[in-house]
Parts: structure tokens; sequence; C-alpha cells
């Protein structure tokens, strides 16, 4: 399921194509594509693709990878029903799409939600004390959860305001 470091979330297959597609022209762009979320829902389908910047994201960006992607999806007709198509920064709680990001973000306060329950619970707030070997060590109080990356449904990180 994991066989060139997809998401923790398990990319669908629409999701891994887009990817591969987009990432080359956003990096042409000057941008990383953080990640990417389809969400087939009939005739409202939603396609998110969220960017970063070393510097920042801003408007402007969006809107060049828009009309890039929009281009470029409509060449190659990987999506072939309607769909909107979204671009963003990832955000102050953005979700961790890919091993890279949960090992750069080891430190921080993780709201990690699972396929399938682990110790009766799929739901573990708390910081994210490592990651090594497609795990997720994640602190919550006094308690270690070594949660294995293809049971992440999704992790976002959770703002800290002083």
């Amino acid at each position: 399921m994991f066989g060139s470091e997809k998401s923790e979330r398990a990319l669908n297959r629409k999701e891994q194509e887009i990817e591969a597609l987009l990432t080359p022209a956003v990096e042409a762009l000057d941008c990383e594509l953080w990640g990417v979320e389809y969400m087939s829902q009939g005739r409202h389908s939603k396609l998110r693709l969220y960017i970063e910047r070393p510097d920042g994201v801003s408007i402007e960006d969006c809107e060049r990878v828009s009309r890039e992607a929009s281009d470029l999806l409509d060449v190659e007709d990987l999506v072939s029903e309607s769909y909107t198509l979204e671009v963003s920064s990832p955000g102050m709680d953005r979700i961790l799409f890919k091993p890279a990001h949960f090992a750069s973000n080891v430190g921080q306060q993780v709201d990690v939600r699972l396929h399938f329950p682990f110790e009766g619970r799929k739901r573990f707030v708390g910081f994210l004390a490592g990651f090594e070997d497609q795990e997720a060590a994640v602190r919550v109080e006094d308690e270690e959860y070594l949660l294995p990356i293809e049971n992440i449904q999704r992790a976002r990180l959770v703002p800290q305001f002083d």
C-alpha cells in the first residue's frame, strides 16, 4: 500500500495519478505539491491541491498553480467527471500526507484519526514524539502509542497559540 512513499491516508489511485502528473509542473512554478485530496461525490466532485513555498503561499501562487493544473488535467483527462478545483496553502492545521511530513514535524501537537481502532481508540491527540519504520510515535499525556502509518486515515497538526 505504501510502495512509493505515498500519503499516510493511503492515496487512492486517482490521487496518485494526479500527484504524479502535477508534481513536476508545480515544482516548475517554484512550489511544492504538499498534498492531493480527490473527493468523488457524483456530480459535485472536488479536487483539492495543497501547495507550499518556503516563504509562504500567495494568492498569485494559487492562481498560477490552478491554471497550470487545470490545463494539464484537461489534456490528460485524468478526471473525466465534472469537478471543482481548489488550490491553497496547507495552513497551520496542515494534513500530514507523506512520511517526510511526519519526520519534519516531530515535537508538534497532532490529531491522528485511524482507519481501525488501536488499543480501543480511533483518535489520538498528542505530541508527535517520533517517526521511524513507518510508525508514528504519538505521546498522549503519559502514554506513548506507536501507530502504523498504514492505519492512519488522517493526521493534522494542531496549531499552538501562546
